[in-house]
């Protein structure tokens, strides 16, 4: 897979979102950081060395993704 670089402005957008290593959820990802595709920007991420956890809850249904990370990439 190719991924953008870290000084990607999409990239940074989702960053600045998942600084504060609290969770957040797809919808509240999009809405921030105004992208579309967050499981692709997490991928990315993790690819320049970020550690993100996902936890995954069934609500219904309706699948709820929470995106922490838990170590920044360099």
């Amino acid at each position: 897979m190719h991924h953008a670089p870290l000084t990607s402005p999409r990239l940074q957008r989702v960053l600045a979102v998942l600084r504060d290593g609290r969770p957040h959820t797809t919808r509240e990802i999009v809405r921030r950081a105004h992208v579309v595709a967050v499981n692709s920007c997490i991928a990315e991420l993790r690819a320049n060395g970020a550690e993100i956890l996902c936890t995954r809850e069934r609500k219904k249904d309706r699948l709820i993704c929470r995106y922490t990370m838990m170590k920044a990439p360099e």
